[in-house]
């Protein structure tokens, strides 16, 4: 066993840049990923990094033997998925995470159930509207809205929504309703966490900056203020449906709507889809397209 020592901190150094990353990844101490690459580097008389106060890199023989080592590891992962698939029931530890808001009200409620179904997983979800680095952090899966920016991430579309903006009868019986995309900068445009809403014009996608007194990065609460008549908000069909059908709010601009945007489960290009994250995306397309708008 002494030749694999120290393989997984290395492939995690390589692939990382950072002793620091490496160890939060293999749930070890820094201390321990650097005993363990320095032992490598001497059993190999080689050197294997470049070590500056700033960055680690591979050096050229690093290079080659982490493309053979990956090559190892990958190997080792596809013999567990074997074994993984002649289970009927998945076991192990399952790590998701998916925006706050949306993740409360739609994606809790399921992981839950899919709990229940497959009781020897540890399921470790986490809630939050910062984006996450999937591999740094060590997730098998993340639920991302809308357009995707990382093209590095396999992404798998789970349903779809369509944006509104809207407004109650009160703030436009005060204010007017805006006709154009223009007439956004003569109203109160309450905010997300982007500071710009997105259309179709004209067959094409336009992105325009808006402003207004209230920024918050919760659906429900902007959802709350557009009742309230603060003013004009976009948001998607999961929030608003249901007071658009009511006459609670008023759906604007309708022409610009964008087309429908994707509800995504992404993991990492470079990892391959084992058995627990392959049912629960399956799981989880099913639930939600067949979900009602509330």
């Amino acid at each position: 066993m002494a030749n694999w020592e120290g393989i997984t901190e290395f492939v995690a150094v390589a692939e990382t840049e950072s002793f620091t990353t490496a160890a939060k990844r293999l749930n070890t101490s820094v201390a321990n990923v650097s005993r363990q690459i320095q032992a490598l580097e001497t059993r190999l008389e080689t050197k294997l990094f470049q070590r500056t106060t700033r960055k680690v890199s591979a050096t050229e023989e690093g290079n080659l033997f982490y493309q053979h080592c990956r090559r190892v590891l990958d190997g080792l992962a596809d013999a567990e998925r074997a074994l993984t698939n002649l289970q009927s029931h998945p076991t192990g530890k399952l790590k998701l995470t998916a925006p706050l808001s949306y993740g409360e009200k739609f994606i809790a409620p399921i992981i839950n159930d899919f709990a229940i179904e497959h009781p020897n997983l540890h399921v470790d979800m986490v809630l939050t509207n910062q984006q996450q680095d999937l591999i740094e952090n060590g997730f098998d899966l993340a639920i991302r809205l809308g357009v995707l920016q990382d093209s590095s991430l396999v992404a798998k579309k789970l349903a779809q929504r369509k944006q509104y903006v809207c407004a109650s009868p009160a703030y436009l019986d005060k204010h007017g309703s805006p006709h154009t995309l223009a007439e956004l900068d003569q109203h109160n445009c309450l905010l997300g966490t982007l500071d710009y809403w997105r259309f179709d014009d004209s067959g094409k996608h336009r992105n325009i900056r808006v402003s207004g007194n209230l920024r918050c990065n919760s659906g429900p609460a902007l959802r709350d203020a557009a009742l309230k008549g603060l003013g004009l908000v976009q948001l998607p069909d999961y929030y608003v449906e249901q007071h658009l059908r009511s006459g609670e709010l008023v759906a604007l601009l309708s022409p610009h709507n964008r087309s429908l945007e994707g509800i995504w489960a992404v993991y990492p290009s470079n990892h391959f889809l084992s058995t627990k994250v392959k049912i629960l995306i399956d799981f989880l397309a099913e639930r939600l397209s067949s979900k009602k708008t509330p």
